[in-house]
Parts: structure tokens; sequence; C-alpha cells
């Protein structure tokens, strides 16, 4: 049985203050979150308060992004071994927002795919869990190419270090049309593209694909949270703008609950 699993993404979000605040409010319901994992990915400057706010709780807590390098001379980059200085057990990576600041300086999408392989074997590398996000742009979409596009990333993941490693990650279906859209994909939609990428991870080993958590991310809220999470593939939620307003956030994770 694959435990439920909530990460709150907050983008490029906040302040001390409303961070705080938003902390404060999220931890009064902690202890109604027992039967799901729930990791918070502060912008990298909050990421201090965001530690110490949450070290002795059942909550996790990560990043947005990393380096696929160690250290040196990548002026803005932050190194998995940074990560481990704060206690981070997560970081996301693959993040359409990001691929899209990649594709503006002429990064083909899968010279990208390669990029986040190298990424997820870092994270892989130093102890900490890669979120790997995986979508179809709105292009692609109408032209049918989701099967195409998101199976292209699994292969180069399982390719980069075997089907084994997928034990220590978590990946994220995020159709790009639907992010920050209010346009959710529906709950039969998100479950069969699901179901491609378990699939796909089955073909190499059927263990691994069966205890694989796989999320959703695209508009997640209150409303729509509790039929996508009864989606059998669906395993929880990468949650975007509705993770900065602590009762949307405390719904979907209440959602994830049962």
């Amino acid at each position: 049985m694959r435990k439920p699993f909530v990460a709150g993404n907050w983008k490029m979000n906040g302040s001390s203050t409303s961070t705080a605040r938003l902390l404060n409010a999220i931890l009064t319901q902690v202890d109604s979150f027992s039967s799901v994992d729930i990791a918070l990915f502060p912008p990298a400057v909050y990421l201090k308060q965001v530690q110490e706010a949450l070290t002795g709780t059942p909550l996790y807590w990560g990043t947005q992004n990393l380096s696929q390098f160690k250290q040196g001379a990548y002026t803005g980059e932050i190194s998995a071994p940074m990560l481990n200085d704060f206690g981070c057990e997560y970081v996301l990576m693959g993040h359409s927002e990001r691929r899209c600041l990649y594709a503006k300086i002429g990064l083909d999408q899968l010279a990208l795919d390669y990029i986040i392989a190298d990424k997820y074997g870092m994270a892989l590398q130093e102890g900490i869990t890669p979120i790997v996000c995986i979508g179809e742009s709105p292009e692609e979409h109408d032209k049918g190419q989701t099967e195409e596009v998101v199976l292209r990333l699994v292969d180069i993941i399982i390719d980069h270090l075997g089907v084994k490693a997928l034990s220590q990650a978590l990946l994220a279906y995020e159709p790009v049309w639907a992010i920050g859209t209010g346009k959710s994909a529906t709950p039969e939609w998100a479950q069969e593209v699901h179901a491609l990428m378990r699939e796909r991870v089955a073909k190499h080993d059927p263990a691994t694909a069966e205890s694989l958590q796989i999320l959703y991310g695209g508009s997640v809220n209150g409303d729509n949270a509790a039929p996508l999470f009864a989606m059998p593939d669906i395993d929880g939620g990468l949650v975007g703008g509705a993770s900065l307003h602590a009762d949307e956030f405390i719904a979907i994770c209440q959602a994830a609950s049962f």
C-alpha cells in the first residue's frame, strides 16, 4: 500500500511574515495528517525559517531545484550537499516553469530531460529524494503527444541509474496546460497518464512500479483533490498556488488522508 504524499510548492512567493503565518496555520492541524506524508518547498531564502519551524514535527521540507554539479563556479545554483546542511529530504526537479526558462535560452526538451536525469542522479548520490516533474505542453497535448513526452523522460531516468533507483524517488505528472490556469486535468485523464507511467516502470521491474509514488500536479485545490486522489494510480499531489493558502492546503492534505 502506497502512502499518500502531498508536496506544497510555494514557488517564488512569500515573506518571512507570511511564511511564519502559513507554517503556524498548517502546524495546528498536523495531528490530523498522520496517514499522509507532507513536504513543503519554500523559496531558498526561507529554507532556514522552514527548517526551524518543522524540525521535530512529522512534516518534511525541501527545495524547488538543485544543481547537477556538486560545487564550483555556478552562480545562483544550489548544490545537493548544501541541501543536506538544511536537512532537506526532498527536492523538486524538472518543474515546467523552470523548463520554460531554459527553453527561452534555446535548449530543447530532450536536452533538458538529460539535465534532469543528471540532477536526479546527484540527489540520490547525496541521499535526497527527488520528485521528478513530467508533463506535456499545451501544444504537445493538442497534438496527442502526451504519451511520447511523458514516457521519454521515464525511459531516460531508468536508463540513467536503473529502474530500482526509482524506489528512492517520486514522479509527478504535471500537465503544463493545467499549471496555474485553474484548468485541472480530469481524474480520469490523470489516472490514464499515471497508469502509463507505472506500466512503463513495471516492464522493467513490477515491484518497483507497485511501490512507486506518482503525484498529480496541475491546479490541485480543495475541491478537486478528493476525486483525483481516489484514482488507483494517483498517490497524492504536487500543489502550487493552493499551498500558499492554509485552509486550501489543509483541505488537500485531509483529502489525501482518506
